[in-house]
This record gives structure tokens, sequence and C-alpha cells, in this order.
């Protein structure tokens, strides 16, 4: 019994490292694609314009939180409680897609009348509609269901096959501001292809989607409400920021605060592999040690980088954006706390707090975390002081009371963990 007890627990060990790596590919291939095509379309696009491109991705996040609906954290914890019996596999993904085509209705008719009322989508309303588009078929990528399978090298295959034919597709169709239209055009060709991936899998594995009802999707949207309040709060951070500047300063000023968070995005994209490859492992064993070994390991690493990045600041603007983004280096570095903070605080949330059933808490750290955020911009906006140099700010110190309220929490509850 011991000698099968070690080996159950190497095989998860296995498992959690495959994960974990796996993990690391897809956001390694989120950092170089979208660098190797910034640079591109920074010397393509004018600012005006690639500030309407940046303004309209901005807007496509809060589709994209509101159609996914935290659904990659509750419906995969679905998957994870019931993966070896399909039938009711079946209707978990059935009953989940139906949800999320509930929400991409709700979200495309909030979208025209966004279009209607803000002036910079009004010109470019194609553009913002075939982006919409995109959004929309991720409801068919099913990656709830492939991380509760623990077989994140299907998510990775996947996204690495549509952003790849996406970015290889931008070199060839993309040339100055009359080509922009084709940006969501080729990821919507990317996105068909991953598609078809998707669904080669799990005919593969002989999984089927069926359907109780609209009553049953509903069901889903309520015990899935948690994670879409905690997810929609921590979109304020990013996405509401460009949404009012988008509204208070010219779109040049968009282009570069735009171009400093991607490069701040990539750089905490690493991050998410190594809490989305514990998640799982988390949600069954509930280990404290593997959540604190985990922050001892990796936040003498973001320390460095954080240093790295203040030192190398203007290089790298000069890199990604080209002569006319250096200006934005003080914005760049005033990033920085954002970068320090983001890590403990995602690890201390949902693979840790999450892990022992405390969605409320971590809902609530991260609502009121917003709430603060849209304070602090309401005080800018009050005292005149409303530049991105003071966003940043803001944004990293917001990072830095969710962190800390996170894990008091875990502190407090620390004897629900396996210790």
């Amino acid at each position: 019994m011991k000698g099968k007890r070690k080996m159950n627990k190497s095989g998860t060990s296995k498992t959690l490292v495959k994960n974990t790596v796996m993990l690391y590919i897809m956001n390694i291939t989120k950092i170089v694609l979208p660098l190797v095509t910034l640079p591109y379309l920074t010397r393509v696009l004018s600012k005006d314009c690639y500030g309407v491109v940046s303004y309209v991705k901005a807007v496509m996040q809060y589709m994209q939180v509101v159609v996914d609906f935290g659904f990659i954290l509750s419906a995969t914890k679905d998957v994870v409680n019931c993966k070896e019996d399909k039938k009711k596999l079946s209707y978990i993904i059935g009953d989940t897609m139906f949800a999320k085509l509930i929400l991409v209705l709700v979200s495309f008719v909030a979208l025209v009348i966004m279009i209607y009322a803000i002036p910079i989508l009004r010109p470019h309303a194609l553009y913002t509609i075939l982006s919409f588009v995109v959004v929309a078929m991720t409801c068919f990528l099913m990656d709830f269901l492939f991380r509760g399978l623990e077989e994140m090298h299907i998510i990775t295959i996947r996204y690495v096959l549509m952003r790849s034919i996406a970015a290889l597709l931008t070199f060839v169709f993309v040339k100055n501001d009359t080509d922009m239209i084709w940006i969501p055009i080729l990821d919507i060709i990317g996105t068909s292809v991953a598609i078809i991936l998707v669904f080669f899998e799990m005919r593969k594995r002989d999984i089927k989607i069926c359907f109780t009802g609209i009553k049953s999707a509903l069901i889903k949207l309520k015990e899935s409400a948690i994670f879409f309040l905690s997810n929609m709060a921590t979109t304020t951070f990013t996405a509401l920021n460009t949404l009012l500047i988008g509204i208070y300063v010219d779109a040049a000023q968009v282009a570069e605060w735009s171009v400093c968070l991607q490069m701040v995005s990539a750089v905490m994209s690493m991050y998410t592999p190594i809490t989305d490859g514990i998640y799982p492992h988390m949600v069954k064993s509930k280990d404290w040690k593997l959540v604190t070994k985990t922050a001892k390991i990796f936040m003498p690493i973001v320390a460095v980088g954080c240093i790295f990045t203040f030192v190398v600041a203007k290089y790298a603007l000069l890199i990604i954006g080209g002569e006319k983004y250096v200006t934005a280096v003080p914005l760049l570095r005033a990033f920085i706390p954002l970068l320090f903070f983001s890590f403990p605080s995602i690890l201390f949330g949902w693979p840790a707090l999450g892990a022992i059933g405390k969605e409320k808490e971590t809902t609530f750290t991260t609502i009121i975390t917003a709430f603060l955020q849209i304070g602090g911009l309401l005080a800018l906006l009050l005292i005149g002081q409303f530049n991105v140099i003071d966003l940043a700010l803001l944004r990293g110190f917001t990072e830095a009371c969710m962190f800390a309220m996170r894990y008091r929490y875990c502190r407090r509850f620390k004897g629900e963990f396996a210790i």
C-alpha cells in the first residue's frame, strides 16, 4: 500500500511538472509572438492607428471576461471532480458552452451601444465587430476541459498554432493604416484552425457535448458568478485604465500606454504557468508547503527582473516600439511596482485560497482592490493629475494592497491547508 501511494505521488508530481512546462511554453509563445509583431505594427502603423488597435483590444478584454464568466476556474473544478464519468462530463461541457453563448449575445448588444457612444470606436465599427467575433469563437476552445483533465499540452499546441498563424500572416497582409482590418480577420483564421484541433482531440477521447437545457445553463452562470466578479474586478485594473485614457487623452498617448502595458503583461504572463500549473494539484492536495516553496523560489527572480527592467527600459522601448516610443521610459519604469507585487498576489489568490474553498474571500479582495483603483482614478481626475505615469503607479499600489489582503487570509485559514 505504501509503495502504491509512493507511485501515485510520483505520478502526480510528473503530471504537475509536465503541465507547468506546457503552460510555460504557451506563455513564452504569448510573450514572443506579440513582441515579434509589436515592433512591426508600431513601425508600419501610425501612432493614432496603433492607439485605435490598442483601444479596441482593451474593449475586447472586457468582452472576453464577460464571455468567460469565470468558467476557467469553476468549470475546471467541475471537470476535475467528474473526469472519470464521461456522461456527466459531456453535460458539463454542453451546459457551460450554452451559458457562454448566452453571454456572447449579451456582450454583443453591449458592444453595439459602446460603438455608438464612444467616439474612438464609431469610425471603426467593422474593425471592432470583427474583433468581437474572435471573442465569441473562444466559446469553442474548451480551455476549462483540458485544464480539468490536466492535459495542458492540448491547450498549448492549440494556442501556439492559432497565434503563430495570425502572427505570420500579419507580416504578409498588414503594411499600413489601411490594412488594419486584416488584424482581426487573421485572428479569426487562426482561431478557426485551433477550434478544429480541439474538436479532433475531443473526438479522439470520445468526449461528446450534451445539453441539458437553458435552466442548467443558468445554474452554471449562477455557480460561476463568484469567479466572474473576481475576474471582472481584475480587468478593472487594466482595461478600465485604457478605456479612460482613450477618453481623456489622445490616441498617441493611448499607443504609448499600450506598448508599455503589453511589455509589462508579457513579463507577467511568465507568472501564470506557475500558478495555473499548481491550481489543479492544489484543488486536490491543498498543500500549503507547495505555495510557500513556490514563493521562496520565484520571488528573488521577480525582484531581479524588476531591477533589470529599470536599467534597460530605454533600450527595451527602442527595440520594441522604435524611436518614437523612447519618450515612454518613465512610464515603463512606473510599472515596476506592479511587476513585483503581481506574482505573490496571483499565487496567494485562486491557487491558494481558491483551493480551500475560499472563493468569496478571494473575490472580496479583488473587488475591494477594484474599488481602490476606481477611487484612485476618480481622485486623479478631480485633482487634475490624470496622467499615464500616475495611473501606472496607482496600479502598482492597488496590486500591493490585494497581495496584503490575500496573504492575511491565507494566514488566517492556514489550518485548512494540508501542512
